[in-house]
C-alpha cells in the first residue's frame, strides 16, 4: 500500500492537532463556567473577595459593588468571620483593598473583622497574600467571592498553595463583558496550571 505523500500526512497532522486544541478549549471553558456556578459554601475562617475597578472619583464598578455584596451576605449569613479584600492600586489611582474595606465596614462589618491586601495586583498575589495571612491568624479554610468565571483559577492556585479546604460564592452579576471575560479564562487558567 502507498504511503500518504509527506504534505498529505502533515496536513492531518495539523487538523487532528487543531481539533484537539478545539477540543480541549471548549471542554475546560465548559469547567469553568460550571464550577463557577456552582457554589460550594460552608462554615469556613473567611470570605477572600477579590477587587475589581474603583473608579476616579472614589466609587466601586458594579462588578466590584456584587462581590463585596455576595461577601456580606456570606458574612451576616454566619459563615464566616472575617472577610480578606484583595486589589491593588488601579489605573484609577484608588487602592482596591481600602475602598472594598470602606465599604464593608459602612455596611456595618467591624473594622477587626477585615483584613486589607493591597498588593494583590493579580489573582496569583491575591492568592499568595492569602496565604501569609491565613498562616498569621491560622486560617484553614476560606470561601473565595468572584465573578463566576474566575473562581476555578482562583481555587486552582490556592490548592496549589497549600489551601485545602477552598469554597465558592459567585457575584450573581452578569453582564456582556462576561462572555470575553469567560473565553479568556481559558489561557489564564492553563498558565496557572502549567506554570505556578
Amino acid at each position: 500500500m502507498p504511503k500518504r505523500p509527506l504534505k498529505k500526512r502533515l496536513l492531518i497532522i495539523l487538523l487532528l492537532a487543531t481539533s484537539l486544541g478545539i477540543a480541549l478549549f471548549i471542554l475546560t471553558e465548559i469547567a469553568i463556567v460550571y464550577d463557577g456556578f456552582t457554589d460550594e459554601i460552608f462554615p469556613a475562617d473567611a470570605a477572600l473577595i477579590l477587587g475589581s475597578t474603583v473608579f476616579p472619583d472614589g466609587s466601586l464598578s458594579d462588578r466590584l459593588r456584587a462581590r463585596l455584596h455576595r461577601g456580606l451576605e456570606l458574612y451576616e449569613d454566619g459563615f464566616v468571620p472575617h472577610i480578606v479584600v484583595s486589589g491593588g492600586l488601579g489605573k484609577e489611582g484608588h487602592w482596591e483593598g481600602c475602598a472594598m474595606a470602606a465599604y464593608l465596614t459602612a455596611q456595618g462589618v467591624p473594622e477587626t473583622a477585615v483584613t486589607i491586601d493591597n498588593e494583590g495586583n493579580n489573582t496569583y498575589q491575591s492568592a499568595r497574600n492569602f496565604v501569609t495571612i491565613a498562616e498569621t491568624r491560622q486560617m484553614e479554610s476560606v470561601i473565595v467571592v468572584s465573578q463566576f468565571f474566575h473562581i476555578s483559577r482562583t481555587r486552582l492556585i490556592l490548592g496549589k498553595l497549600g489551601v485545602t479546604r477552598i469554597g465558592a460564592a459567585h457575584s450573581t452579576l452578569y453582564t456582556r463583558r462576561d462572555i470575553y471575560s469567560t473565553l479568556r479564562e481559558f489561557p489564564a487558567y492553563v498558565k496557572y496550571a502549567l506554570v505556578y
